[in-house]
């Protein structure tokens, strides 16, 4: 007659089983801590990399808006060229998670602002930015250009 094999008749008591089974439990621990911890660099990286490359790129847009403030009387076909190509650029940094800030009228931050003067402002708060010479950029929490602006004496 065959026999069922019944819990008693395992090969290895309890005591092996847990002995093995704290091992491989720190293993698969420590496996999934080097899988977030790979992602998370992975992102640090690609982050790193937008912020390098619209560090190049944001010369480049602040020429095209000096061109269009130049020929701004002018409605041309090459202004309007290069309206477009300003256009499609800062939209390439937005969908980046690039944005762009103009601090005018906000309390001057010296670690999102740079100051390029300050004198009297009739009717303005000492310190508050009256003027941006040129806007900052910014991806999440890294500025990547501060703001220059004027502030108020």
């Amino acid at each position: 007659m065959h026999r069922r094999p019944g819990a008693h008749d395992l090969p290895y008591s309890h005591a092996d089983f847990a002995q093995y089974l704290a091992p491989a439990q720190r293993t698969q621990a420590d496996f999934e801590n080097f899988r977030r911890r790979a992602a998370r660099e992975r992102g640090e990286a690609e982050a790193r990399g937008v912020a390098r490359l619209a560090r190049e790129l944001l010369p480049a847009l602040d020429n095209l808006e000096r061109a269009l403030a130049a020929t701004e009387a002018q409605d041309s076909g090459l202004t309007t060229g290069v309206r477009l190509m300003q256009g499609e650029l800062s939209a390439a940094l937005r969908r980046a998670g690039i944005e762009t800030y103009t601090p005018k009228g906000e309390p001057f931050d010296p670690t999102v602002h740079e100051a390029m003067a300050q004198h009297p402002v009739e009717g303005a708060d000492p310190g508050t930015v009256v003027e941006v010479y040129q806007p900052g950029y910014r991806l999440a929490d890294t500025v990547l250009r501060p703001a220059r602006v004027v502030v108020a004496a």
